[in-house]
């Protein structure tokens, strides 16, 4: 089971520096690979993330790939919504968590395999 969690940690890591979303692959590892209940791999998942982050934010923000006032006008919604989602978990348990969180998984694969592609945004457009 080392290699799955360094295939897993692999995965994970690089997918999140890229902002598309790796907690989904650490998660699945944790809950089938490990016996780790739901919520103890969501927060795993959430502890794993943050150097992840914190490095890949200092690259796209070298690089001048960030538009800081959307983010933070985001970021407020965001906490807002990880604080509903907290209670939401909490009140409804695990088992069902896991059971939205795949649901939630198969439908974003079939949306990025049958959905329409759009285009490339012009960086010179959208300012």
């Amino acid at each position: 089971m080392k290699w799955a969690a360094l295939i897993a940690g692999l995965f994970a890591g690089t997918a999140g520096a890229m902002g598309l979303g790796g907690g989904a692959v650490l998660i699945i590892h944790l809950a089938l690979f490990t016996d780790t209940p739901q919520l103890e791999s969501q927060g795993i998942n959430l502890l794993f993330f943050i150097p992840i982050a914190l490095a890949a934010v200092t690259v796209y923000a070298i690089k001048k790939n960030i538009r800081w006032r959307l983010v933070l006008k985001t970021a407020v919604w965001g906490l807002v919504g990880s604080a509903a989602g907290l209670m939401l978990t909490d009140s409804i348990g695990g088992d069902i968590t896991g059971k939205i969180f795949g649901g939630l998984l198969i439908i974003m694969g079939g949306l990025e395999i049958f959905g329409k592609k759009e285009k490339p945004l012009d960086k010179k457009a959208e300012k």
